[in-house]
């Protein structure tokens, strides 16, 4: 039982007006433009150095959605400042990767926020002493706890009853001595999966087509001069290390890919389902997770993961002719931590559509041969000429061909270059306005 008059001195105090306001303070780094189906935001600043992105459309609905945000990664004064990067390729429809793109950040940063507070009430409490609190509370990541709240009447006393029953919290978010950390990572990817599985259990009788709707998801985190890289999927994050001896840039994969046709990803779904001869198919000489999808982790997907979608009145192409008890996909990320080291000049981060038409070194060697300026459009460009070259046909006709007829030549394609300069800027000198950019804002959307 917690004293009342603790719990009387547990005060949170907003320091972001809402959602709307707030949005007039932030950094004028949204703005980015429009040619034809490609969006571009050229050249912006984020905490640890400058960066680029672009996005090409080529389905009739763009599937492909990116957010780069840096700055403030919780509300706790004392909380870490750094990057967070995230790409989030869709399939079977744009609802997932939307999702995600609206509940990543938020849950990293809610996560992050709890972990910070529970572990000064730990503090508190077990020096017996009045808690005094560091943190200030925005109405968004409020709004967000507030809907795992419960019965519980406000967060002071959630954050307390959890904290008294330790048994029953994450250890991860006790134990760990970091501000961010994997643990942190991996519970924002369990929360936005369980986000959306919810929706779609909520409208499975209005909507059941989201239950066949998912997305892979790359998510990365620069702080205290370490890299956190997260993905569930087969997007990737290609490090750019500059090499002493022949003075050129290595390129170095970082990410952890989920796609069948890759033998280990099959050796996995094989141990996992020991008894189904049909967890993985060669179909027209492609492999795929029960002859269906190629991917085996990624965020939605619910009919391959939860049975009580396996059933009408989703459509029956969508539908095994068996149920199951062990979900066939997750949501689980590979998770990769590193120090950054001197020598690591940049990070692209890419959806498979780029990764289709250029290898890691031919991307990580344009990056190293031209300006920064429009440098992830060029990425794009260089893409897009080799999916050309491969059809016969010239670039400037690609260029001609509309959104939705476009994905017969190549597939949405996001990317995001992230430079790392060796002189990071000094937190006291950082300006207070948060850097927040989504690359699908902007490009046509609706059929």
């Amino acid at each position: 039982m917690v004293s009342s008059g603790v719990m009387k001195m547990v005060t949170l105090t907003p320091c972001w007006k809402p959602s709307l306001v707030d949005g007039d303070r932030r950094s004028r780094e949204e703005s980015g433009r429009n040619d034809g189906l490609m969006w571009y935001k050229d050249l912006g600043h984020h905490v640890n150095g400058e960066f680029s992105m672009a996005v090409i459309q080529a389905n009739a609905l763009l599937e492909d959605m990116s957010h780069l945000e840096s700055g403030p990664l919780s509300s706790h004064e004392l909380g870490p400042r750094g990057t967070f990067v995230g790409v989030y390729d869709g399939h079977g429809g744009p609802e997932t990767s939307r999702y995600i793109n609206d509940h990543m950040f938020k849950n990293l940063k809610s996560t992050l926020f709890l972990k910070l507070a529970l572990f000064e009430l730990n503090i508190s409490v077990t020096n017996r002493k009045i808690p005094i609190f560091r943190w200030k509370l925005d109405y968004e990541i409020l709004f967000i706890l507030s809907k795992s709240l419960f019965f519980f009447s406000s967060v002071e006393v959630y954050l307390l009853d959890k904290l008294m029953n330790v048994q029953q919290l994450d250890a991860g978010l006790t134990t760990e001595h970091q501000e961010m950390s994997a643990h942190v990572i991996r519970k924002a990817f369990s929360v936005t999966e369980e986000g959306f599985l919810s929706i779609v259990r909520k409208q499975w009788h209005n909507k059941p087509q989201l239950a066949s709707v998912g997305s892979c998801c790359l998510v990365a985190v620069i702080c205290d001069g370490l890299l956190y890289v997260a993905n569930a999927g087969d997007s990737r994050v290609v490090l750019g290390r500059s090499e002493k001896a022949t003075r050129e840039v290595k390129a170095i994969q970082l990410s952890t890919e989920h796609n069948a046709s890759i033998e280990s990803v099959r050796d996995e779904l094989y141990a996992l389902h020991p008894n189904d001869s049909q967890i993985v198919v060669l179909k027209h000489k492609v492999w795929r997770v029960k002859g269906i999808i190629q991917i085996s982790r990624s965020i939605g997907d619910a009919y391959l993961k939860k049975a009580e979608f396996n059933k009408a009145p989703l459509l029956a192409r969508f539908r095994l002719p068996e149920t199951f008890r062990k979900p066939i996909l997750n949501a689980d990320p590979s998770i990769l931590v590193q120090k950054i080291y001197p020598q690591d000049q940049f990070l692209i981060f890419a959806s498979d559509g780029l990764w289709e038409h250029l290898s890691n070194q031919e991307a990580v060697d344009i990056v190293h041969h031209y300006p920064r300026n429009g440098i992830a459009r060029k990425l794009v460009k260089a893409a897009l000429r080799e999916a050309a070259k491969k059809r016969e046909m010239r670039y400037s006709d690609l260029k001609k061909i509309e959104r939705g007829v476009r994905r017969h030549f190549h597939d949405d394609i996001t990317v995001i270059v992230l430079f790392l300069d060796p002189y990071p800027v000094n937190k006291s000198t950082l300006p207070s306005s948060t850097i927040s950019i989504r690359a699908s804002v902007g490009v046509p959307s609706d059929s």
